[in-house]
């Protein structure tokens, strides 16, 4: 169940169906698809000359390769990008075919698992059975995989999820009706709203249901609660515009918040349910709602490799639209136990047809893994945060890892946050220079983490608290290793020696590692993670977009850092901040 390692997407796009060979087929006489593998092929209506994507998707096990047979009975193997599983996949791009029936049949161990034909000119792709039934939601996980698939070094950061989609190298689906839909899509959701919207934009190209519900965001002494669903049929085996798609995305925006995800474990009337803790259960789609509004999407794993740390890998939108890759580590994922919420990760509850015409969402007590689904557990809601990530590092890195390379791995972690950081505050620099003499409205408490409005874009409460969270864990884990020596392969050394050592490559790792940005004078600043270790104080209280760039990277007032600085926030938010700076010092979100 180990994933192959992957390739770039600038690999798979040279990739054409080579090697002829006499036909496994040649006896068959039946072309089926198979009870836990398919293949899909995009577009819906092929045509001579135009590239034919593949995409062999199963549940059970891996795949060896897709053979293909042309409308001239030659039969060559799919040059195809693999992905580990569940669900596991094979995608490749058969270039120029010419009119007539390909045949495509997906193998594994010399058999034939699963097995389809389309005509190209004059034909139509299989669409599916118009349901959410495994075969669909296995494409779902795998076209979620596909889309966000780069090498795990290399960042991935958009504008919004509107790029994406809108790259036919990344979707599988791009143009999948032939309309020229996805060309001016816009696509912008934050950070409630994207399992959403990737879930709607599935659901039109495929011909299929999707729901939502309207919730509240609940107190601090219980989670959000829901009303019933609104069911949306306007997709199913129908071909539908662009402008619908838009219309029903703007619904979903206007009524999805980031309550939507923190429902509690146990309730039925949800739009998610929780899963197990184990890597058959956590496919890419599956959402990862924290218990302070934020949510991820998972869309990859890594398997650890040698002295390589395995990685779990998510992406999230932000208030001001960006979409960004990033890895599973504490400082992104966090986890606590709170009346006011059910966090952990979640899985879209399946959709399934009720009478004639109606559908319905099924309860608890039916999503038993009998369906190939992941089964229903709230095993999460009876973890302390120290078992939660345990038991995450465990299923990430099984083998162990050396106590260099899990420090590696938590710094990397770390600066790709202060990456992200440094774009979010330069986004909200760009909105004050264009809006000069503007004061963005402050909201008071715990609002400044849940708002709407300029607030919501440009001010990084939220993302600073993760930030200084992210700090500590990095910090804190020489006392982690004494904490959970089992964790770490530690090859007779001690855990006290392993933990003195790893407080040795930090103090060094201080001084090599930095972040720069851009002085309200536009001269380039460097801070080293030693200069933002000593920043913690200040950055408590560097949320503000009022405040200049300087301030807002920690710099005190009076300071020569501080010298280019030429905008201050109002004294009476500042005031106020001040009287939050515990939520920050503290790192602990305040109940609404």
């Amino acid at each position: 169940m180990t994933p192959n390692r992957p390739l770039g997407f600038a690999s798979i796009m040279l990739f054409s169906a080579a090697c002829v060979m006499s036909s496994p087929t040649a006896a068959m006489t039946g072309c089926n698809q198979g009870d836990e593998a398919r293949v899909w092929t995009a577009p819906l209506a092929p045509q001579p000359g135009d590239p034919l994507e593949v995409f062999a998707v199963a549940t059970d096990s891996g795949l060896d390769g897709v053979i293909v047979t042309d409308p001239a009975g030659q039969t060559a193997r799919l040059r195809s990008l693999s992905s580990g599983g569940p669900p596991w996949s094979q995608y490749g791009t058969v270039f120029r075919p010419s009119q007539g029936t390909y045949r495509l049949e997906a193998m594994r161990r010399g058999q034939i698992v699963a097995c389809s034909e389309v005509r190209v000119g004059g034909g139509m792709s299989d669409r599916g059975s118009g349901e959410w039934d495994l075969a669909t939601e296995a494409l779902y996980s795998a076209w979620i995989e596909h889309l966000f698939n780069a090498p795990p070094e290399q960042s991935m950061r958009f504008e919004s999820l509107g790029p994406v989609l809108r790259d036919p190298t990344q979707n599988f689906l791009f143009n999948y009706l032939g309309a020229g839909e996805d060309n001016r899509l816009p696509a912008q959701p934050d950070c409630a709203d994207l399992p959403y919207i990737l879930r709607a934009y599935f659901a039109w190209k495929l011909g299929l249901p999707f729901a939502y519900r309207s919730c509240d965001r609940g107190s601090s002494n219980s989670p959000p609660s829901c009303q019933s669903p609104t069911v949306k049929t306007r997709f199913v085996d129908a071909l539908v515009p662009l402008s619908a798609f838009n219309d029903e995305s703007r619904a979903i925006m206007n009524i999805v918040h980031s309550g939507s995800g923190r429902t509690a474990l146990r309730d039925d009337d949800t739009d998610f349910y929780p899963v197990p803790l184990e890597r058959a259960s956590l496919w890419p789609g599956t959402l990862y709602a924290d218990p302070y509004g934020h949510t991820m999407v998972i869309v990859k794993w890594v398997p650890q490799s040698g002295q390589r740390s395995g990685l779990l890998l998510a992406v999230d939108a932000q208030p001001d639209n960006s979409v960004t890759r990033k890895r599973y580590w504490e400082g992104n994922f966090l986890f606590a136990q709170t009346p006011s919420a059910g966090a952990g990760f979640k899985a879209f509850r399946p959709l399934v047809r009720s009478g004639a015409s109606g559908w319905r969402q099924l309860p608890n007590s039916a999503l038993d893994g009998r369906s190939g689904l992941p089964r229903y557990s709230t095993e999460q809601g009876a973890m302390d945060p120290d078992a939660f990530y345990a038991r995450m590092e465990q299923l990430i890195n099984p083998q162990g890892l050396e106590p260099a390379a899990a420090y590696e791995s938590t710094l990397n972690a770390l600066m790709e946050q202060l990456e992200t950081r440094v774009a979010s505050v330069d986004t909200g620099e760009a909105y004050m220079r264009a809006h000069p003499n503007t004061v963005v409205a402050m909201p008071s408490g715990p609002a400044i983490f849940e708002t709407t409005g300029a607030w919501e874009d440009y001010a990084t409460p939220s993302r600073d608290m993760r930030l200084l969270i992210a700090m500590k864990v990095l910090e804190a884990l020489p006392q982690r290793i004494l904490r959970f020596p089992q964790l770490y392969v530690l090859h007779g050394e001690s855990a006290a020696g392993a933990a003195s050592r790893i407080e040795q490559l930090h103090a060094q790792r201080l001084s090599e590692r930095s972040i720069t940005y851009q002085r309200s004078d536009a001269s380039t600043a460097r801070l080293s993670l030693a200069d933002l270790y000593a920043r913690r104080q200040a950055l408590e209280v560097a949320y503000n977009p009022n405040d200049c760039v300087e301030t807002r990277w920690g710099a005190t007032p009076n300071s020569p850092d501080a010298a280019t600085c030429g905008r201050h926030a109002p004294r009476e938010q500042r005031t106020r901040m001040e009287r939050y700076r515990t939520w920050f010092r503290e790192t602990t979100r305040p109940p609404r």
